[in-house]
This record gives C-alpha cells, sequence and structure tokens, in this order.
C-alpha cells in the first residue's frame, strides 16, 4: 500500500473510531443549598480510553495525516504525564504504529499499565519539566514523529464545531432551565480545551464566561495575571496529574479566558473525594480541582442574586489513582492536608 492510500485508511478508521462514539453524558447535580443555580458535569471518563484526552489524541492524529507528518511506519512519540498518552497508544494500535510515551517517572502506576495494555512503551524521565526536551531528542534518535500536544492541542481541533467538547455542551444544555451557562470551568495541560470552549464561545456569541482552574503550582494562572511570568521556580511542582504546567506551553491562549482560580492540592483531593462520595464512583483529581473552582463561583452567584447554570468536566475516572490520590497513607507522605475541604465541600453538594 502506497502512503497516500495509507493516510486515506487511516483517516478512514479513525473517523470510523468517532462514528462509533456516543457523545459523553451531561450529569445534573441540583445543589438544594443554591436555589436556582445548576451545576452540570461532562462526563469525558466515558470515552474508549476513559478521559477527556481521547478527543485530543483523535485530533492530534488527524492532524498529523493530513499534514503528512506520519506514515506507515513512523514511530510517534508523546510526552504526556498518563492520559494523552494512554489515548495516543490506542490510536496509534489502530493505525499499526509504534508508540512511545515520555512520561514522568512520578505517573501512577495504573496509567502506565493503561499505556501498556494498549501497546504503548514509556520512556521514563527523573524531572517532569524535561519531559517536552526528552520527546524531541528521542523523536530525533529514532526518526520518530514528536506528536507535540503542548505545542498543536490549540489548533489541532476545529474549535469552530465539528462535535468539539464545546458544541457538544451547548447542545446537551439546550432543553435545560438555563441553556447558555454563566460560567464553564475547566483545568488547562496543554491549554488546547479552554481554547477550544473560549473561541467557540465567542464565535457563537454565547453569554457564557470560561474559567479555567488551575493547580496553584502551575505557571498559567501566574501567566494570565502576568505575562512576564512563563516558568515556575526549581521544585515547584503539582500532584494532580493532567493539568497545570511548569512552563507555559504554545497551545495556552490567555486571551480566551475570563477568570483563573489557584487551587491547592489538598482543595482538589478533597473535592474529588467528596464528589465521589455524591456520584458513587470514582473520579480523578483534576476533576476536583474544577469543582473547588465551580463551588467558588456558585457562592458568589448565590450571594450576587443570581440564577444560572455552572458546567465542569468530569475529565477521567478516579480508578487510575487507587494508589495515590485515594490511598490515605500516600495523601499522608506527601502532607496533602484534604480533609477539611472534603467536608467543605460535601456541605456544598448536599
Amino acid at each position: 500500500m502506497g502512503a497516500r492510500a495509507w493516510r486515506d485508511c487511516a483517516v478512514r478508521r479513525i473517523e470510523a473510531d468517532a462514528t462509533r462514539s456516543a457523545d459523553t453524558h451531561l450529569i445534573r447535580l441540583d445543589l438544594p443549598r443554591f436555589p436556582g443555580i445548576m451545576l452540570y458535569l461532562k462526563d469525558e471518563s466515558s470515552h474508549p480510553t476513559g478521559s477527556l484526552k481521547h478527543r485530543l489524541a483523535r485530533s492530534l492524529f488527524l492532524y498529523a495525516l493530513c499534514n503528512a507528518w506520519i506514515g506507515p511506519d513512523t514511530c510517534i512519540i508523546e510526552a504526556s504525564s498518563g492520559s494523552t498518552a494512554v489515548s495516543e497508544a490506542y490510536f496509534a494500535r489502530m493505525l499499526g504504529l509504534r508508540f512511545i510515551a515520555v512520561v514522568p517517572a512520578s505517573t501512577a502506576a495504573p496509567k502506565l499499565d493503561a499505556i501498556r495494555f494498549h501497546g504503548g512503551e514509556t520512556h521514563m524521565v527523573d524531572d517532569p519539566r524535561d519531559v517536552w526536551n526528552a520527546s524531541h531528542r528521542l523523536a530525533a534518535e529514532i526518526g520518530g514523529h514528536f506528536m507535540d500536544q503542548f505545542t498543536y492541542a490549540e489548533r489541532a481541533t476545529d474549535w469552530r464545531g465539528n462535535n468539539n467538547i464545546a458544541e457538544s455542551i451547548f447542545a446537551q444544555m439546550a432543553a435545560e432551565e438555563h441553556p447558555v451557562p454563566s460560567w464553564i470551568v475547566c483545568g488547562a495541560g496543554t491549554g488546547g480545551t479552554s481554547a477550544t470552549i473560549g473561541r467557540f464561545i465567542r464565535y457563537r456569541r454565547h453569554a457564557s464566561l470560561l474559567c479555567v482552574a488551575d493547580p496553584v503550582h502551575s505557571v498559567f494562572h501566574r501567566h494570565h495575571a502576568n505575562p512576564g511570568v512563563t516558568t515556575l521556580p526549581e521544585g515547584c511542582c503539582s500532584l494532580v496529574e493532567g493539568i497545570g504546567r511548569p512552563r507555559v506551553e504554545a497551545s495556552f491562549v490567555p486571551g480566551v479566558i475570563d477568570r483563573m482560580t489557584a487551587v491547592d492540592d489538598g482543595a482538589s483531593i478533597g473535592a474529588m473525594r467528596a464528589l465521589s462520595a455524591r456520584l458513587g464512583r470514582r473520579v480523578g483529581g483534576s476533576t476536583g480541582t474544577n469543582l473547588w473552582a465551580c463551588a467558588a463561583l456558585i457562592e458568589e452567584m448565590a450571594i450576587a442574586g443570581e440564577v444560572g447554570s455552572v458546567v465542569t468536566l468530569l475529565c477521567d475516572s478516579g480508578d487510575r489513582y487507587g494508589c495515590t490520590y485515594y490511598d490515605d497513607n500516600w495523601l499522608d507522605a506527601h502532607k496533602v492536608a484534604w480533609r477539611a475541604s472534603a467536608d467543605r465541600m460535601t456541605t456544598s453538594l448536599a
């Protein structure tokens, strides 16, 4: 099969996979303490690879294919803390390509197992800040293609529509009491999701505002407040996987963000634990970060006498974090004070 024919077949396979996948659920949480305000969770854990990053991986593969960057013998390399790598391994195996994930050595073991389950390999680096450079070096050494989610996430997704996450949210909200959310809340790992949602809001002329919830030990909220800040001090690192970065990435578009909220790791874990108890199933740490920011916005709306809806993302399942975020001994060893935040969030969700 020639390269052009292989590429046509590869695009067709990815599009067929998207067609077979139903849209993700939008879960409504009623909040008796805040009458007139509804909270919705866009449940991205139901994708075939279990997280929001499934959308990104699909877009990145289509972008690379249509730019003729990858062919039938290309080794795919990605810098990832876990979820993006899991999803890219899935698509690489679909196309019969070798895949190597460059991951921090601290990545949760279940995520590494998931990468390997989908046929991927892992390349460990001790310093999380070095995953991008290490990926470049590895791609050069073996002649592979560095997918580079941190550069291409914001441009690989069609932000005008084509069933992206923003279009899906507004379509699913159409029959609700407040169909145009007052706020949409998401995190930023690459910045691709916040860029897509922020651009779509402006393109469709919606009144919604976009809040990005960021771990306190991340550079994004600092850069949003002061564009001159582009890196974190050495040794400053968040425990919440999948969001937050030590340096400003090319895919981060601060201009489309209306507010950024810095969230302490303990608050993220506490909110995650409280929401898991409310839903009866485990959610991941980044979902807790989102929820903490939502709770602050909802309290502000209530104080101002406003009604409306707030939408956020349930980014992935908590099953991948059984040995970390759901292990009290692990949290104690890492000095994460989460219990008071869990109690506070439980009260807010009651």
